[in-house]
């Protein structure tokens, strides 16, 4: 019997350590999701944990508002410790006591997101998409970007800066049943969905060295931002990616 108890802990225990990264995303997701459930819902249509497919590539998104200001597309992260990057890093560093480690820029990661979108929702032109990076207080942001980049618990108070109109309820209502009907949660492949990421880390490792934007394949150019020069897709604002120089 003793034996069979230890070897429930045991299994038990090898559960939570495989699925840990799986568990820490969902509870980050849940945070925002019930921050976003308070927003107005006559002004703000939201919906959660969206599976995109265009192609053999597969987007996951954890959270997109539809507003008369625009479309906000929001990832989610649930790291501790010292969060350092800049807006056109490629790669940001996240400290945990005596130790580094990297994670992908996550304003790249959600460009790849609004991309996905903008390829789904080519019937509506001219949609302002707004992205904004929410990390959950575990984590001590030292970041530098002009995207917003906020705690989970700021996520409505900074979807409700931005005033200026952009869509009409129309607008919003057929977009919005428009995702519910792309949405492909149901037949998500988590194994599928990892070798789509791994192609797209492929892809963009060619384009830097061909020096061509990895979201649009047209060539990088240098420009003049805030915080100094970077390399910028030439066709921007239609595509919005960049890297240091």
């Amino acid at each position: 019997m003793e034996i069979a108890i230890l070897f429930l802990v045991l299994l038990l225990l090898g559960a939570v350590t495989f699925f840990k990264p799986q568990l820490k995303g969902v509870i980050g997701e849940q945070e925002v999701a019930t921050q976003l459930y308070f927003l107005d819902k006559s002004q703000f249509k939201v919906i959660n944990d969206i599976v995109l497919k265009t192609g053999n590539h597969i987007t996951q998104i954890d959270h997109v508002v539809i507003s008369n200001y625009g479309i906000f597309v929001i990832e989610t992260k649930n790291y501790k410790g010292w969060i350092f990057g800049g807006e056109h890093s490629e790669y940001w560093t996240q400290v945990l006591f005596n130790r580094k480690e990297k994670l992908y820029n996550p304003i790249r990661q959600n460009l790849g997101h609004i991309k996905s979108l903008q390829n789904n929702l080519k019937e509506f032109p001219n949609l302002q998409f707004k992205s904004i990076v929410a990390f959950t207080s575990r984590a001590t942001l030292k970041v530098k970007t002009n995207t917003d980049v906020v705690y989970t618990h700021q996520i409505n108070r900074t979807i409700k800066s931005y005033s200026s109109f952009h869509l009409s309820r129309d607008e919003q209502e057929r977009i919005y049943q428009k995702i519910h009907q792309l949405n492909n949660r149901g037949g998500y492949n988590k194994l599928e969905h990892i070798e789509s990421i791994q192609k797209s880390i492929r892809n963009r490792q060619m384009n830097n060295i061909l020096n061509r934007c990895p979201y649009c394949g047209n060539d990088l150019i240098i420009r003049q931002g805030k915080f100094g020069h970077f390399w910028g897709c030439k066709t921007y604002p239609k595509c919005n990616f960049s890297k240091n120089a």
